[in-house]
C-alpha cells in the first residue's frame, strides 16, 4: 500500500483512492492472487524486512502489447528508501526469467503515465512503448502507458 500511496497519492488521500488501495492490496486479495496458479510473486528483503516485491501473471494478455505467449508484470514496488540500490533490477530479472521459464515470450506492464521514474526505468531495461491503456475504478479513468519486452528463451 505505501509505494502505491507514495505513488499515485500525489494531492493527498481522497476517499475514492482510499478504496481502492484497500481493495486491491488487502491479505485477502494477496492470499487469493498467491494461490492461483497463474501468479509469480517475488519479495526482495534486507535482515527480515520485506523491501520490494513484484508480481507476475502468467498468461495475461494485452491487445497493444506484441503477438507472442504473453505475461504482465502487475506489480513491481520497491520502498523509497531502498531505491536505486539494484533491487527493482533483481525483481525484474526475475520476474523476466519466471516468465520466459514458463514460456512467455513477451513481458508487459501498464505504468502510470505520470510515473516517470518507472517509465524510464522500465525504457532502460529494454522495454518499448506500444500506446495507451487506462486505469479505471469508481467513475475516474486514469492514463496508464502499455510497454513490453520480448523475452529471450530460457534453457533448460
Amino acid at each position: 500500500m505505501q509505494v502505491f500511496l507514495d505513488t499515485y497519492a500525489t494531492e493527498g488521500i481522497r476517499p475514492a483512492l482510499a478504496r481502492e488501495v484497500l481493495a486491491g492490496y488487502s491479505a485477502e486479495v494477496f492470499a487469493a492472487d498467491m494461490a492461483a496458479a497463474s501468479t509469480r510473486i517475488t519479495v526482495a528483503e534486507r535482515a527480515g524486512h520485506l523491501i520490494g516485491f513484484a508480481h507476475l501473471t502468467l498468461g495475461a494478455t494485452e491487445p497493444l502489447a506484441p503477438p507472442g505467449v504473453q505475461a504482465e508484470l502487475l506489480r513491481l514496488y520497491v520502498q523509497e528508501r531502498f531505491t536505486a540500490r539494484g533491487v527493482g533490477t533483481a525483481l525484474l530479472a526475475q520476474a523476466e526469467a519466471q516468465a520466459a521459464a514458463a514460456g512467455a515470450t513477451v513481458l508487459w506492464l501498464t505504468p502510470w503515465v505520470h510515473n516517470h521514474r518507472a517509465r524510464g526505468f522500465y525504457s532502460a531495461r529494454g522495454y518499448a512503448d506500444f500506446g495507451a491503456t487506462w486505469f479505471r475504478f469508481e467513475g475516474e479513468a486514469h492514463e496508464n502507458r502499455v510497454v513490453a519486452k520480448h523475452l529471450l528463451p530460457q534453457e533448460a
